[in-house]
């Protein structure tokens, strides 16, 4: 089908007039008579009657226009599929409360008129991996566990957030009023942390982090959500469960959650920026730019960090 005959339709349909669509198209109104006329002829139908008021749409008319709005959106992904520098920036979050989420949103806020597009793939980092390898995103969040030589030859990674943790319990909990606990107290307490998907690079940072402070994190149950799981917290004197201290959540007031800093040592889930080396969008070194001048060393204090996100040990 000639897109530029469903183009002319459209503009047609929308203006009503042949002469407005001819204005809109600048071409002449001779031009979109030949066109309708050759679309016509292609599907074997009319689409237009000539009133006295322009052009009408017949049934069929109608018919099709859905569908031809359809094929002009279909033209436009088409074209900014290959055409990096005229779509959004792409990028994968994993979950939108959580800090990469806010760091994009910050990245907005600073760059307004750079225009994202916010994708949650819902993988681990091999699946996010192979979409930036592939194009379908320019960039993703993850911490990565292998070393930067295992990774695809294309792919580059920078460090852009350790997040540190926060334990949030019940206002009935035993740990309920403490201003901050240590991973050491947290190993008499329940962690609750269903749904956590065996395999990932999540999975591995909670096993080694279980492993390092004798902690139990539970998997039992299944996933109702983020509101089931946190009405059941509320309502609870023994469960409680990690967060980051950048996630965002809400609920009612009636529920009383404290969120309670995890320190001495502070567990961090390290997370990287995963992109293509020759991606040539615009817009990704702007986002590099404002994630490295945005990173700060923390404080002075004592850090767990999981093995694969440990500096490597000086030779003699």
């Amino acid at each position: 089908m000639d897109l530029d005959a469903v183009r002319t339709f459209v503009a047609a349909a929308d203006g009503g007039q042949f002469q407005d669509a001819a204005a809109a198209l600048s071409i002449t109104q001779q031009a979109v008579s030949k066109r309708i006329a050759a679309l016509e002829k292609d599907l074997g139908v009319r689409l237009f009657t000539r009133t006295a008021r322009g052009a009408q749409l017949t049934i069929d008319g109608q018919a099709l226009l859905p569908h031809a709005r359809e094929l002009l959106r279909a033209e436009a992904r088409a074209d900014a599929s290959v055409r990096p520098g005229r779509r959004a920036l792409r990028v994968d979050v994993h979950s939108r409360r959580t800090a990469p989420a806010v760091l994009l949103q910050d990245f907005h806020r600073t760059n307004p008129r750079i225009e994202l597009d916010v994708v949650t793939l819902d993988g681990d980092v091999h699946a996010a991996t192979a979409a930036v390898e592939a194009g379908t995103i320019d960039a993703t969040f993850h911490a990565v566990t292998v070393p930067p030589r295992q990774l695809p030859g294309a792919i580059r990674t920078a460090r852009v957030i350790d997040e540190h943790h926060e334990v949030l319990v019940g206002p009935r909990h035993a740990l309920a009023n403490a201003r901050a606990v240590t991973p050491a107290q947290l190993a008499a307490h329940r962690i609750w942390m269903p749904g956590m998907a065996a395999g990932t690079e999540w999975a591995a940072y909670y096993d080694e982090l279980a492993a390092a402070f004798g902690l139990t994190i539970d998997l039992v149950g299944p996933v109702f959500g983020n509101e089931a799981l946190l009405a059941e917290i509320a309502d609870s004197p023994e469960l409680a469960t990690l967060a980051g201290e950048r996630t965002r959540y809400l609920w009612p007031d009636s529920y009383d959650l404290r969120r309670i800093p995890v320190r001495d040592p502070a567990p961090v889930y390290p997370m990287s920026l995963l992109w293509r080396d020759d991606n040539p969008h615009p817009a990704l070194g702007k986002l590099r730019d404002h994630l490295s001048s945005g990173r700060v060393d923390p404080p002075d204090e004592k850090v767990w960090l999981p093995k694969w996100a440990q500096p490597p040990a000086p030779t003699s």
